[in-house]
């Protein structure tokens, strides 16, 4: 293992701590459950989340045994073609990769009890538009993009291309359903917010 390979499985661990830290909190500190996924969906939009869901644990564990150096793997080795093998790459990799735990980090700490995975129908918690949230409207999606990317770039083959890909893609089909969610939610205050801050970046 070199630098990039401790790098990836260190990234995947904080990511899991803040995440699971965060969940634990608000469920037996808050008395919120957090996890609602598929809360207001049904049908092929429910099939879609949960989906995404699986593949995004695939792809966990298909980073996690290439970085360990494993010879097994989730997907066919014809996906284990090299597209790119630069050290700028790479670079760049672990660039976007720290700054969206950076993004992520901040994100949860300006969430408040209002972090939810999925659409809460029943405890939504409160519309949050400050700190990060007013540099952007999904920071925690913004991170995810970055971690896709980034980790395409460290490894360089098509299945995680195919994974970035698909994952902005998903990413921002899942922003557009819940800003329908949050809108309707919300009303106008959501429509205030969305009219000054972008769905990705500040403008």
């Amino acid at each position: 293992m070199d630098f990039f390979d401790y790098f990836q499985v260190t990234s995947l661990v904080i990511v899991l701590l803040i995440v699971v830290g965060r969940a634990s909190y608000l469920r037996f500190h808050r008395n919120i459950n957090p996890i609602v996924i598929g809360g207001g969906k049904q049908g092929v939009w429910l099939a879609v989340e949960l989906v995404a869901i699986i593949g995004f644990v695939a792809w966990m564990i298909e980073g996690l045994l290439f970085a360990l150096h494993s010879s097994f793997r989730l997907f066919p080795s014809s996906l284990d073609s090299q597209l790119l093998n630069f050290f700028a790459a790479k670079i760049a990799g672990v660039a976007l990769i720290t700054s969206g735990l950076v993004i992520l980090g901040s994100a949860y700490a300006s969430f408040g009890d209002s972090w939810r995975v999925g659409f809460d129908i029943k405890t939504p918690g409160t519309l949050v538009t400050t700190g990060t949230f007013a540099l952007s409207r999904n920071p925690i999606y913004v991170f995810l993009d970055l971690w896709f990317i980034g980790v395409f770039l460290i490894n360089g083959t098509l299945v995680f291309l195919t994974f970035a890909l698909l994952a902005v893609a998903v990413l921002h089909w899942q922003i557009l359903q819940e800003e329908k969610f949050l809108e309707r939610l919300y009303g106008q205050p959501y429509r205030s917010y969305c009219a000054k801050t972008g769905r990705y970046v500040w403008w």
